[in-house]
């Protein structure tokens, strides 16, 4: 199979779908592998790199997909990339379609098959594709709160950890899964308190366990809301339903809870966030204030760390993409944590959260694929 590698062009986007050593592992495989000039300068990879894994050097993004038979990016697919995909082509990357109807459409009308990272499931139920980058996301999230407190960043001007004589900044993480325990880590190596919401008994249970009680953990309720707010200096929302638009937890009017300069990190805003003031934003310019609380709303956060987080994200799609390329879709439909990966294939919705968040039509991956077939 011919696999294709462009370079990321959404804004402040310099991750990587192929490593110079996953590229080496597809050719190993038998696999030409065609990567855009310039793919990898974001992790510090040239072009010569590539070529050293056995890749050929490509022009321009038109030569990848008009070439490649399978496409691996990072970000979902920009307006003019979207116009280059073709009927039967393979495109492996983070989609996140809930939110965004225009991406849909596009990708229904290309007749494309788009596997989605963040669908893909393991043996255990998990999200072995999403997993890295919410671990990421989930230290970059506090990272991100102790500058947007600074003072001069619209923040309350307190420092996370406080010092000796004064008390450290209350953080406050909505969702208890990757992202919220990572943040949860992270914050108390800084010496902030800290409190986890989640709905799940167990996962707040096995959050007391590994933290040893020094996080306050709280099943997720109205109330418990309300009062975790009237005590933030920082939250993070964490909250995920696999594939589907995120719940709004925060309203408008409960900003009002919230003290001037305080600080929302909103981790779910690839899936349409989830405060109902949130809006996508940009490395280059991650905040603005709304009723004098600072929204961090960045949509690739690991974007900012492209080193590990390419690394960390080729490390988790590697196996997965090389069963796509050696059996294509007969592969997908042989492998049950592919097929949940398979959000759009052949003009056709295949992955329910989606289809429901949007109000379309669902079909079965599986039959979606046998009728096809």
């Amino acid at each position: 199979m011919r696999v294709g590698l462009p370079k990321e062009v959404k804004t402040d986007e310099f991750r990587v779908g192929l490593t110079p050593g996953s590229a080496r592992e597809y050719a190993s495989a038998g696999h030409e592998v065609l990567v855009e000039t310039g793919a990898g300068i974001g992790i510090g990879a040239d072009d010569e790199a590539y070529r050293k894994a056995g890749a050929t050097i490509v022009k321009s993004a038109v030569e990848v997909f008009g070439m490649a038979d399978m496409i691996v990016k990072v970000k979902e697919p920009q307006p003019n990339e979207r116009r280059m995909l073709r009927r039967g082509q393979i495109l492996f990357t983070y989609l996140h379609l809930a939110p965004d109807p225009e991406q849909t459409k596009d990708l229904l009308n290309s007749g494309c098959t788009a596997i989605a990272y963040e669908t893909i499931t393991d043996a255990n139920g998990g999200l072995p594709l999403l997993a890295p980058m919410s671990e990421v996301a989930g230290r970059l999230s506090i990272e991100a709160a102790g500058a947007a407190l600074r003072r001069h960043a619209g923040g309350k001007g307190l420092l996370l950890g406080g010092v000796p004589g004064v008390l450290p900044a209350n953080v406050v993480i909505f969702g208890g899964g990757v992202v919220g325990s990572n943040a949860a880590r992270v914050a108390l190596g800084m010496g902030a308190n800290v409190s986890v919401l989640d709905k799940s008994v167990p996962r707040l249970r096995f959050l007391d366990d590994v933290y040893g009680g020094r996080v306050r953990t709280r099943y997720s309720t109205n109330e418990a809301v309300e009062e975790e707010l009237a005590r933030a200096d920082v939250v993070v929302g964490a909250v995920l339903v696999p594939g589907a638009t995120a719940p709004k937890i925060i309203s408008r009017e409960s900003l009002k809870l919230l003290g001037p300069g305080s600080v929302i990190v909103d981790v779910a805003i690839d899936q349409g966030g989830f405060a109902e003031t949130s809006k996508a934003t940009t490395h280059s310019d991650p905040t603005y204030i709304v009723d004098r609380v600072v929204h961090y709303c960045v949509a690739n956060m690991p974007g900012a760390v492209p080193r590990t987080s390419s690394q960390a994200l080729n490390n988790a799609t590697l196996p997965f993409g090389l069963a796509i390329a050696k059996d294509g879709v007969a592969g997908i439909l042989k492998n049950a944590h592919l097929l949940a990966g398979l959000n759009v294939y052949a003009g056709r919705i295949t992955c329910k959260p989606v289809a429901d968040s949007l109000g379309m039509q669902f079909v079965s991956p599986s039959d979606a694929l046998r009728e096809a077939a």
